[in-house]
């Protein structure tokens, strides 16, 4: 993304929208930009990297929370709700195939043991379809899960693997051909949770914010400073604030027909809004602090590795084998990617975590401190030799799985980033946003990409509260019958477009940008789309 996105450049500040000012582009920034625009706001979104939506590694939806056997039943009947909203304002993000889930041997757990909630979820999308029809995106209630016996696997392993899989059982041939089943519990469980394409979200959201003339977006922008305008009784702890100057400085790279000659010298430059969101994923901190809020979090660098395995017959689905987090035998999640493109996650100290990469707040500071090795790769790259050694060990775990997998090589890419927690619990998988009214700041920590929707509705709420925007509009009903503008204008090809794009500008293969299956036909005739011929119905 370029700044000759931004509609209306920050010089005349004299007209009577009120303003509000997003600092962070991440999916949660992004997201709460495309609501607040909707309805009119004029939005000013300031991201550091040259694009929206370029941050820690995402691949899952996770529609029922069924990654995390940890975590309460709750916990992922809000995670499935949370996804079913999400797909609906970016439905051209998903990659529709099923995961299978599997308990190795070496586990103390049984796969009987998530039956149960299994069960709970099933009921919670049948209810879900029942309150709005449209909210059924992932199939039919009674197929959102399967089992498959030790048997029913060693029949479909005899079946000749199809290229494109369009029933349950034909995706399920080559995990019957690859997975070692001795080396896992039956019954497996598949689920229809979807892939997640971080390169088609980002897309997604530069056209949705593109079609809002409300909407300023500054890349490659650091902000420099938060303030008070202001403040009343500012030395009390219930003092008041009801405007935010922020400072923030271009890179001089980024001239545009739009900028002006002052714009590229690296000068600083201001502007005052009527309510400050604070969505700056893992440097969420860096902005309590200037704003004075003390906070506990902690922050956790994570690293998912990019491989290419020209050996897999056709399409496969995405496969977990479950594990204990932080163990030399944590669960490992093969993503699939078009073009014999897989992402690998191990959740074990060798592989996607680091010893030393999870770090807490302090009574002095609400900022984690990453080590600053972490931090080089996150703002430089990887360096290479780490990265190919990690590469390799995640090709070996998963290989021990699947054998065949032994022949993957690595392509010297991963999707890493550092991801923030609030509070002191590293299993927590859902969270949302904190408001602070007395002082017109909000600050939106997502650990789950899916939650930011909620999260911007959270936002809309005190906006009204505070007499900000009024809540019964068409735009806002809009919303919640997920009538989006950008839909209406732009079908996957758009999306395909944009994507590759991005790739391309992130140093990823092309292939990666596009989906296996996208939402089919059926499907997005509840989404008020732009007509689309090129999806996949499956």
């Amino acid at each position: 993304m370029t700044h000759s996105f931004i509609k209306n450049p920050v010089k005349n500040q004299a007209h009577s929208a009120k303003r509000v000012g997003i600092l962070g582009g991440g999916t949660a920034g992004a997201t709460i930009a495309i609501r607040l625009a909707a309805l009119g706001l004029e939005t000013y979104v300031f991201e550091k990297n040259k694009s929206l939506i370029d941050g820690p590694p995402m691949c899952h939806l996770h529609a029922g929370g069924n990654l995390y056997r940890e975590i309460p039943d709750e916990d992922c009947v809000a995670l499935l709700k949370q996804c079913i909203d999400i797909l609906r304002l970016y439905p051209y993000t998903i990659d529709v195939r099923p995961t299978v889930f599997a308990v190795p041997t070496r586990d103390e757990g049984l796969p009987e043991d998530l039956l149960p909630r299994l069960d709970i979820l099933t009921d919670a999308y049948r209810k879900l379809i029942a309150e709005d029809a449209n909210n059924k995106v992932l199939g039919e209630p009674e197929n959102y899960y399967q089992l498959y016996s030790h048997e029913q696997l060693i029949a479909l392993s005899e079946r000749e693997q199809v290229t494109v899989p369009r029933s349950v059982d034909e995706w399920m041939i080559p995990v019957a051909k690859y997975l070692d089943l001795n080396k896992v519990k039956f019954p497996l469980i598949v689920v229809q949770e979807y892939g997640w394409n971080i390169f088609r979200l980002a897309a997604s959201a530069q056209l949705a914010l593109a079609d809002y003339e409300h909407a300023h977006v500054f890349t490659d922008t650091q902000v420099k400073q938060v303030m008070p305008v202001d403040c009343e009784n500012c030395s009390n702890a219930d003092h008041h604030v009801t405007k935010w100057r922020i400072d923030y400085q271009q890179a001089a790279s980024s001239e545009t027909p739009l900028t002006t000659e002052s714009e590229t010298k690296n000068t600083t430059e201001s502007i005052e809004v009527d309510y400050l969101i604070n969505a700056c994923g893992f440097r969420t901190g860096v902005i309590d602090d200037m704003v004075g809020v003390k906070v506990t979090r902690m922050v956790e660098f994570k690293s998912s590795y990019i491989t290419h395995w020209d050996d897999t017959g056709g399409q496969i689905p995405e496969i977990i084998v479950y594990g204990s987090r932080g163990t030399p035998e944590g669960m490992a999640q093969l993503t699939p990617y078009p073009g014999g493109y897989f992402q690998i996650h191990g959740m074990s100290k060798f592989i996607t975590l680091f010893n030393d990469g999870l770090v807490a707040s302090s009574k002095d500071s609400a900022q984690p401190k990453l080590p600053p090795q972490y931090v080089h790769y996150i703002e430089d790259g990887w360096d290479k030799a780490p990265l190919q050694a990690r590469s390799q060990q995640a090709i070996d775990y998963v290989a021990e799985f699947v054998p065949t997998f032994h022949s993957a090589r690595t392509v010297g890419n991963a999707l890493y980033g550092g991801q923030q927690i609030p509070g002191e619990d590293d299993t927590l998988r859902v969270a949302d946003v904190s408001l602070y009214s007395n002082i017109r700041y909000a600050r939106a920590e997502n650990v789950k990409a899916s939650s930011t929707l909620i999260a911007a509705d959270q936002i809309v709420d005190e906006l009204t509260e505070l007499g900000l925007i009024d809540h019964d509009t068409p735009a806002n009903r809009n919303r919640y019958a997920h009538e989006w503008a950008y839909l209406t204008k732009n079908d996957s090809m758009a999306i395909d477009e944009v994507a590759r794009t991005l790739a391309e500008q992130r140093g990823f293969p092309l292939a990666m940008a596009d989906v296996n299956h996208g939402i089919g036909g059926t499907t997005l005739k509840g989404f008020n789309t732009a007509n689309d011929a090129s999806a996949t119905e499956i």
